[in-house]
C-alpha cells in the first residue's frame, strides 16, 4: 500500500506531502482544482514518460516520491532479479529535469522505465472511464479470473512450463531452419573439402618444394662450383689442406722454445679437421648435384596444384588452406550431427509438451470451476447496483495451442436486459454499467486475492442515488481487504471513505497553486454538506451530510 506521497514542482503543485491509510479513502474536490493532476504526479512513479511541460515553475525540478509497504507482495524476487535492494518500506523517487528527461530510482538505486513500470503495476492499480476498457480484454479477463479462483500460483507454475516448452520449440524451429538450409550447401561443402583432403596438405611444404625446385633448376652449377671448392681445398696440386698442413708443421717446430707457437699448433690443428670436414662434405654434395628430370616434373605438378587450390580458395599459403579445410571439416560435421540433435530437441519437445499439458488441464480445470463462483457474485452485485435483469457470464474455450496465459480463450459476457442475449461485455455495455460490472470484479477479486492498491478516478460517473450509495459500501467493503481509494463527485461514495482527503486550489501571490489536506470529522460534514448542495450551505445539507457520514 501507498503510506506517503510527496510532490514538488509539478504542474499546479508547489510542494505537496500526503499520508495515506489502510483501508478505504476518499478524495474530493471541485471540477478544475487538480485530482487530475494528483493522479499525474503519482502516474509518473508508475512509469508514465515524463514532459517538461508538466513542470511548475520551469526553473526547478520536479521531484515525486512515495513510500510504499510492500510486505505481503512478495516482491523480493522482482527486485533480485532486477538488481534492486528489498526492503518492506520501499521507496520510488522520480526526478525530471526542465529539458524533460527525468531519473527514476527505487531505494536509491538508479532503474528505467520498464522496470519502475513493471514494478508500478504490481503496487498500483488506477481505473478510470478510460481504463474501464480494459474489461474487454483477454489477458485482463484472466487475470480477474485468476485471481478470484486464488490459482495465480498455478498459472505461475503453468508459466514456466510453457517458457520451457516455447524455449525448446523455438531451438528446434531454428535447428531445422539451419539444417534445412546447411544441407542444401552439403554437397558443395564435401566437395571443397574434399578437394582439399585429397591433396594431402602439409604445413610448411610449398616452401621445402620451392627450395627443392630452385636447387634442381641449377643442379648443373651447383655441382660444377661444389667440385671446384672440393679441389682448392684437398685435390689440387696446391690445396688448402696441404698448405695447412705445412703451416702447422712449422708451427710444432719452434713450439719447443717459442711458446706461443704452440698455441698456433692447436689452432691450425682445429682449422685443418674443419677443412677436411668441409672437403669431405662437399665431395658428396657435388656427387648428389645431379638434375632429376622426374623429381623435377613431380615438383612442378604438386606445387602448380598447391597454387591452384590457393587460387580456388582465394588464400596465399597452405597454412591458409589447412585453416579452411579444418573449418570445411567443422562445418560437414555439424551438419551430420543435426539428425542427432534434432531427434533429442524432439524428444526433450515430447516430454516439455506432456508436462504443458498437464499444467494447463490443471489451470483450465481451476478456471471451469471458478467460473460460476464469479459468475453468481458479479450478478448478485449488480443486482444491488441498479441493474436487476444483468446477467454476466464468463465463456472459457479450449484455445488454438498453448498460450502464455494458459490454453483456454476467455470471453465476458453481459446482457443489462431481461432475457437478453449475452454478447461480449466491450460490444453492449454503457458506461454507467461498465463502472459497475468492474467494480463488481474488483470487490469480489478483493475479498479472494491480494491485490495492489486500488484507485477509483471518478468510476461512478453516471450514476447517483442509491446506486452511489451501494457502490461506495462496496469499496468500503473492499477497504477491508486493500487498500481502496477513490475520486469522487458523488456525497454518497465520499462518505463512505474511513479517510477523506480535499483538493483544492489555493491563490498564493505567485499564482494558483493545487493543495490536498485530509478533512476532520466536522470539515468532512461541511464538504459532503456541498456536495449535496453547492456552495450555499443549508441546515438540510448537513442534515443530510451527518446522516451520511454515519451510515
Amino acid at each position: 500500500m501507498i503510506q506517503k506521497l510527496q510532490v514538488e514542482n509539478y504542474a499546479l503543485i508547489s510542494k505537496l506531502d500526503i499520508q495515506f491509510n489502510a483501508g478505504f479513502s476518499t478524495i474530493t474536490g471541485e471540477t478544475g482544482a487538480g485530482k487530475s493532476i494528483l493522479l499525474g504526479a503519482l502516474s509518473l512513479l508508475l512509469g508514465q514518460r515524463a514532459d517538461a511541460a508538466a513542470i511548475g515553475n520551469n526553473t526547478d525540478n520536479c521531484v515525486v516520491e512515495a513510500l510504499f509497504d510492500i510486505k505481503s507482495y512478495n516482491l523480493q524476487a522482482f527486485f533480485e532479479e532486477n538488481e534492486l535492494d528489498y526492503d518492506d518500506k520501499t521507496v520510488i523517487r522520480r526526478i525530471i529535469n526542465t529539458s524533460g528527461k527525468s531519473r527514476a530510482f527505487v531505494n536509491d538505486i538508479p532503474t528505467n522505465l520498464n522496470v519502475l513500470k513493471e514494478l508500478g503495476d504490481k503496487l498500483i492499480d488506477i481505473h478510470s472511464q478510460h481504463k474501464n476498457s480494459e474489461i474487454g480484454k483477454t489477458a485482463f479477463q484472466l487475470n480477474a479470473l485468476d485471481n478470484f479462483a486464488g490459482i495465480t500460483a498455478d498459472r505461475e507454475l503453468y508459466a514456466g512450463k510453457y517458457r520451457k516448452f516455447a524455449d525448446i520449440k523455438k531451438q528446434l524451429r531454428d535447428l531445422q531452419t539451419a539444417a534445412d538450409k546447411n544441407k542444401e550447401d552439403y554437397d558443395y561443402l564435401v566437395f571443397r573439402h574434399g578437394k582439399l583432403e585429397a591433396a594431402k596438405l602439409k604445413e610448411g611444404e610449398q616452401e621445402e618444394l620451392e627450395k627443392e625446385q630452385t636447387e634442381l633448376l641449377h643442379a648443373e652449377d651447383i655441382k660444377l662450383n661444389l667440385s671446384r671448392i672440393f679441389a682448392v681445398i684437398s685435390a689440387d696440386e696446391l690445396n688448402a689442406v696441404g698448405l695447412v698442413s705445412e703451416a702447422k708443421n712449422a708451427a710444432h717446430r719452434i713450439a719447443g722454445f717459442y711458446t706461443k707457437a704452440t698455441e698456433m699448433v692447436t689452432r691450425l690443428e682445429s682449422v685443418l679437421i674443419e677443412i677436411n670436414d668441409l672437403a669431405q662434405e662437399t665431395e658428396q654434395l657435388a656427387e648428389q648435384a645431379e638434375y632429376d628430370p622426374q623429381r623435377a616434373e613431380f615438383i612442378k605438378q604438386r606445387l602448380d596444384l598447391l597454387y591452384d587450390l590457393q587460387l580456388q580458395f582465394k588464400v596465399r599459403s597452405v597454412t591458409q588452406l589447412l585453416q579452411i579445410q579444418s573449418e570445411l571439416d567443422a562445418q560437414i560435421g555439424i551438419i551430420n550431427s543435426y539428425d542427432e540433435q534434432l531427434a533429442a530437441l524432439k524428444k526433450a519437445l515430447a516430454t516439455a509438451e506432456i508436462e504443458v499439458k498437464k499444467a494447463a488441464e490443471k489451470l483450465s480445470k481451476l478456471r471451469a470451476s471458478a467460473a460460476p463462483e464469479i459468475e453468481k457474485a458479479v450478478t448478485e452485485l449488480l443486482h444491488e447496483l441498479g441493474m436487476p435483469d444483468a446477467v454476466f457470464n464468463i465463456q472459457l474455450t479450449a484455445a488454438e495451442g498453448f498460450l502464455p496465459s494458459g490454453a483456454d480463450d476467455i470471453a465476458f459476457m453481459f446482457s443489462a436486459n431481461k432475457a437478453g442475449v449475452l454478447n461480449p461485455i466491450d460490444k453492449v455495455i454503457s458506461g454507467g454499467e461498465m463502472s459497475r460490472v468492474m467494480l463488481s470484479i474488483k470487490s469480489i477479486i478483493a475479498a479472494s486475492s491480494a491485490l495492489p492498491t486500488i484507485i477509483f478516478d471518478e468510476i461512478d460517473t453516471g450514476v447517483s442515488g442509491d446506486i452511489a450509495d451501494k457502490m461506495g459500501n462496496i469499496m468500503r467493503s473492499a477497504g477491508k481487504y486493500l487498500q481502496v481509494i477513490s475520486i469522487t463527485h458523488l456525497p454518497q461514495v465520499a462518505s463512505k471513505g474511513a479517510t477523506h482527503y480535499k483538493v483544492y486550489k489555493h491563490n498564493e501571490l505567485a499564482g494558483t497553486e493545487t493543495k490536498i489536506k485530509q478533512l476532520t470529522t466536522d470539515e468532512r460534514v461541511t464538504e459532503i454538506a456541498k456536495m449535496l448542495s453547492g456552495k450555499e450551505l443549508t441546515d438540510a445539507a448537513m442534515a443530510n451530510a451527518k446522516v451520511l457520514l454515519g451510515s
